[in-house]
């Protein structure tokens, strides 16, 4: 395959992304290429940059972009605006989902839904047609639809969120599905749920970016390629394998050193 046809079959490409939080440069160099249809797995030590490279590419107000590009469809993810990248099918599921009192769930959802067909040039979505989707999609997977009926994130357990980020990405269907850690937190069964919908959802066309730090749900969902970072960068990567030799052996056994513990520990000495 020529390198133009690689190009055109990219959904995200990274080069060279810097970002700062509270001017300190927590991102220093990312290059990642993602294909429709793979499924990627970021892992690394606390403070690598896992979670600050998802929030980047989902425009969180406290990640500064200093240098690099993001294209995403074609298009600068970097000039849109947070609800232009909804729109367009990117999807983040946060470690800690912000509560919204005052604003019911389903209401949120069903807005966030007609505003994607919009921009798609498709018709609204009414009242019946959306209870029909959320009857269908939560069955699948014994999800409680009684969530939609509160606030969001209102009151909601850790377990709680995470099922209703579940029930979003449902009836959302995105194009890259971003998730910071959906697994922390959650017992076996619940972890086989969060693995049903997100292998439901691989059509060869939609592509996934996930953050954990356990094996379980790798298990469960096989990704193409496993990256590593450390202090800002991308240090290694490969396949599932690369996985199951870090959980044997760890980040130092596999020569990749733990900085963040290190700084720990010249504070402390």
């Amino acid at each position: 395959m020529d390198k133009s046809n690689m190009k055109e079959n990219k959904m995200l490409e990274i080069k060279d992304l810097k970002v700062n939080i509270n001017d300190k440069e927590i991102l220093k160099g990312i290059n990642l290429d993602i294909k429709p249809g793979e499924v990627h797995a970021l892992m690394g030590t606390n403070g690598a940059g896992k979670s600050t490279l998802v929030k980047t590419l989902s425009a969180h107000y406290d990640c500064i972009v200093t240098g690099g590009s993001v294209t995403y469809k074609k298009k600068d993810l970097l000039e849109m605006e947070v609800a232009e990248r909804a729109n367009d099918g990117v999807f983040m599921s946060f470690q800690n989902p912000v509560e919204v009192p005052g604003v019911n769930n389903s209401y949120f959802l069903k807005t966030a839904i007609n505003e994607k067909r919009a921009y798609e040039g498709l018709e609204e979505m009414d009242a019946m047609a959306f209870l029909k989707l959320i009857k269908e999609q939560t069955s699948k997977y014994d999800l409680d639809k009684k969530l939609l009926q509160r606030d969001l994130n209102e009151g909601f357990s850790g377990g709680e969120k995470k099922r209703n980020e579940l029930i979003q990405l449902l009836l959302l269907n995105p194009d890259l599905i971003m998730l910071d850690e959906i697994d922390s937190g959650l017992d076996v069964d619940a972890i086989k749920t969060v693995a049903n919908v997100i292998n439901s959802m691989l059509d060869g066309k939609k592509s996934v970016l996930m953050i954990t730090h356990y094996d379980r749900l790798l298990e469960l969902i096989k990704p193409d390629f496993v990256h590593i970072l450390n202090d800002g960068k991308i240090v290694r990567t490969g396949d599932y394998s690369l996985a199951l030799e870090l959980d044997k052996k760890g980040y130092e056994g596999i020569g990749i050193k733990d900085e963040t513990n290190w700084i720990r520990r010249t504070k402390t000495s």
